[in-house]
């Protein structure tokens, strides 16, 4: 009598060892990311004896006859080793590899441990594929008693330097039960190399089994027509990254492979960020999780501004003294120009005949040009230190900030003196006309993540106005694109386009922030340094 298999719905997480069908349309597009030496090396871990209760291969059992097969299963791991080696020796298609994988060695099935290993490669041969976002954790109040914690939310710690403890196990266990009760995930953790950081991918499901139904074709029927599906077009992927020693957390945006929208993926986002302050927290142990205003796609950068170093409070031309050379530690000794290249009257230097010589060199455009180039690059040494290089490899791509600054009437406006209260009265109901029509105009639907950003760094400001009776502030939103930002700044600096003297300071990325909103020559939204 055949045996009956049943699943059961359950809360479980999808195993590893969990098979997929090679004719799943999002498994092959997977293999098909990489290229062929990464998928070979990769391969070649699959076929490690350690890895065979993951990552088995199809073998010969003596029992069926592969003879009539284009890629007959090798007798043994070492014969299949050899064959991929080979492959690695001499030059070919990636197509081969993949037909061989997908037709021969794995036709049975991959399993969700080779996928998740396919997926993380990729990331590792792409870094900038990914756009993270960097959150901090935030140590809550203990509330006094049980009475004061239902009356009200428990406040921030400000004063606490408490770094919760990432234990693997128990943070997927706690996150599971938090974040995704209802929908089926897989979860894989590696150690990305040369960085100090936990990488966790969770791939979700929409499916209530956690067995081999979950991956295999289901049929969706309707009135009009029935579509064979599979949960697979439906997944999504999100990827948390834990840096060492440090408050910090990264969080990937939702990656799916089907026909997921937009709100989805958004929505598990924010389930994740509200999921993972509660599977890190203990009791009597509470923490909340904050966003930082820094968005990139460079994961090196991150962990440079919001890692373990002391690079955190020592942004653009303070990296100088969380440097490693020791003569620059001190504070006495700062990178700034020196004073036979500071800005003197020219009277004055041919009043003393010490400097008749100098001012004689310079009669030439080539030295006065030579002269200014120089200081010029003294002036972005002293304003970036050593951050902002275009070999760095610590990149950001955009840079969004709206100026906010404030023309007041005290202060001496530009539009000239002070105005009659019939000015002011006709200027008040334009004004609110102008809001009704901005009311008016306002566009529907879902808002973009930098202008709810910028909007949350704004909700501060509005105590700090003063006793102006009438400000004209407009709203001056800045974009900056490109490889670089801060990296073409200094370039544009040591150019003489920009002047670096009296540049602010959020141009010189000593802020680490992304997205922010500049009051009074500030840029605000970021508190601090972080620490």
């Amino acid at each position: 009598m055949a045996r009956l298999s049943v699943s059961v719905p359950t809360t479980a997480r999808l195993p590893s060892s969990l098979p997929v069908e090679t004719s799943n349309n999002a498994a092959v597009k997977l293999l098909n990311r990489l290229s062929r030496p990464s998928l070979l090396s990769m391969v070649l871990d699959w076929l490690d004896p350690s890895n065979q209760a993951l990552c088995p291969p199809l073998l010969q059992d003596g029992e069926e006859d592969y003879e009539d097969d284009f890629y007959p299963p090798a007798s043994s791991l070492e014969e299949l080793r050899e064959i991929y080696s080979d492959m690695q020796q001499r030059k070919g298609s990636k197509r081969e590899v993949v037909d061989r994988i997908v037709e021969g060695d794995w036709r049975k099935g991959v399993t969700l441990y080779q996928l998740a290993m396919a997926d993380v490669q990729y990331l590792y041969d792409h870094p900038g594929s990914l756009k993270w976002t960097a959150y901090k954790f935030q140590r809550l109040k203990t509330p006094s008693s049980e009475d004061a914690a239902e009356q009200q939310a428990q406040k921030p710690d400000s004063g606490s330097m408490d770094i919760p403890r990432f234990h693997p196990s128990t943070f997927v266990q706690n996150l599971q039960a938090e974040v995704l009760p209802d929908v089926k995930a897989h979860y894989n953790l590696d150690r990305p190399p040369g960085m100090p950081l936990w990488l966790l991918r969770i791939f979700i499901l929409d499916s209530p089994y956690n067995t081999g139904l979950a991956a295999s074709h289901r049929t969706a029927s309707n009135r009009a027509a029935a579509a064979a599906t599979t949960s697979f077009d439906a997944s999504r992927t999100i990827y948390i990254a834990f840096p060492d020693a440090s408050p910090h957390v990264y969080l990937s945006n939702s990656q799916s492979t089907g026909a997921t929208t937009a709100g989805e993926s958004k929505s598990l986002r924010t389930l994740v960020v509200e999921g993972i302050p509660k599977a890190m927290s203990r009791p009597r142990e509470r923490y909340a999780l904050r966003p930082t205003n820094l968005t990139t796609r460079n994961l090196a950068e991150l962990l440079h501004v919001r890692g373990a170093g002391r690079a955190n409070a020592a942004g653009g031309g303070w990296s100088i003294y969380a440097g490693d050379d020791k003569r620059t530690e001190s504070p006495l000794n700062p990178a700034l120009p020196t004073p036979p290249l500071s800005d003197e009257d020219p009277s004055e230097e041919l009043a003393n005949g010490a400097r008749k010589k100098r001012a004689l060199s310079i009669r030439t455009t080539h030295d006065k040009y030579r002269l200014e180039a120089k200081r010029a690059r003294l002036v972005a040494q002293a304003r970036f230190g050593d951050s902002a290089k275009a070999d760095d490899a610590k990149g950001i791509e955009r840079v969004d900030i709206l100026v906010e600054d404030s023309f007041s009437a005290a202060g001496g406006h530009r539009g000239g003196g002070r105005r009659g209260v019939e000015d002011e009265e006709e200027e008040g109901e334009e004004e609110m006309d102008n809001d009704n029509s901005l009311q008016l105009k306002k566009p529907k639907g879902r808002r973009s993540g930098v202008d709810l950003a910028l909007d949350r760094a704004q909700e501060g400001d509005d105590d700090d106005v003063g006793g102006d009776t009438w400000a004209w502030k407009p709203k001056i939103r800045l974009t900056f694109h490109g490889s670089h930002v801060f990296a073409g700044i200094r370039q544009l600096v040591e150019a003489g386009i920009v002047e670096g003297e009296r540049m602010p300071g959020w141009m010189t990325g000593e802020e680490g922030v992304t997205i922010g909103a500049v009051r009074y020559g500030r840029i605000r939204g970021h508190k601090g340094s972080g620490l």
